[in-house]
């Protein structure tokens, strides 16, 4: 496992990259009226959205989070975690529209599994090792196209918003990734989970269907555990 000492080396990385995600702020998050709205988590009320807390109470430590600093643990079922840094962590992101994430591959296969975000575009920067990663098209006449690249250290690619995406560790060390993404709560479907492992479980006859497979297939891959890695 990789050493936290390698990370701040990347710190003028971290901040040219928290000024490029302004450039891919959606309309889809609420704007700030304000010079900030931190979010004010003490809430029974659910809005869309995040209540302000009262300016004079916001402190230095509602703008931070030091929980990038660290490698996520890779020892799971997919080989990867990702560490996000959204509005549940930094609630001075609210209505800023932005939002990070690092993600830690295991050598040799670590997978960030394919996944959607339903609310955020994203765009990946390699840190450290190999990666292959991809994107696929939403339906049309043509199917459903494939985009793939490797990716190394400095390289960075995008992720348009609600695409099915993936990152595969293809080198033989520790990779390291920084997502930027354009939502302050982007959200995240990770397509296996969701389709073999909701609950209560979707019916047979539904997934024998879509996947044209027999029903014991189905059954194998519901009684799986699906780890979530983030």
């Amino acid at each position: 496992m990789m050493k936290g000492a390698h990370f701040p080396a990347t710190a003028a990385a971290f901040a040219l990259l928290a000024l490029a995600t302004f450039h891919l702020v959606s309309a889809s998050d609420p704007s700030s009226l304000q010079d900030f709205c931190v979010a004010l988590k003490n809430t029974d009320v659910f809005v869309n959205g995040k209540f302000c807390k009262d300016p004079k109470l916001v402190t230095e430590d509602d703008f931070f989070f030091d929980g990038l600093r660290m490698p996520g643990n890779t020892s799971n079922a997919v080989g990867s975690k990702v560490t996000p840094a959204n509005v549940e962590q930094i609630a001075g992101l609210n209505t800023l529209g932005i939002s990070l994430a690092r993600i830690d591959y295991a050598p040799n296969g670590g997978l960030n599994p394919p996944h959607t975000h339903p609310r955020a575009s994203e765009f990946l920067v390699v840190m450290e090792g190999t990666l292959y990663v991809g994107f696929v098209t939403s339906n049309s006449d043509n199917g459903n196209k494939l985009f793939t690249k490797v990716l190394y250290p400095g390289d960075v690619f995008v992720f348009p918003v609600g695409l099915i995406h993936f990152q595969f560790n293809i080198g033989k060390v520790n990779a390291v990734a920084i997502a930027g993404l354009s939502s302050q709560n982007p959200g995240v479907i990770t397509i296996a989970n969701a389709v073999f492992g909701s609950k209560p479980p979707i019916k047979l006859d539904v997934l024998t269907k879509a996947f044209q497979v027999e029903s014991n297939v189905v059954e194998y891959l519901q009684n799986q555990f699906w780890y979530d890695n983030n």
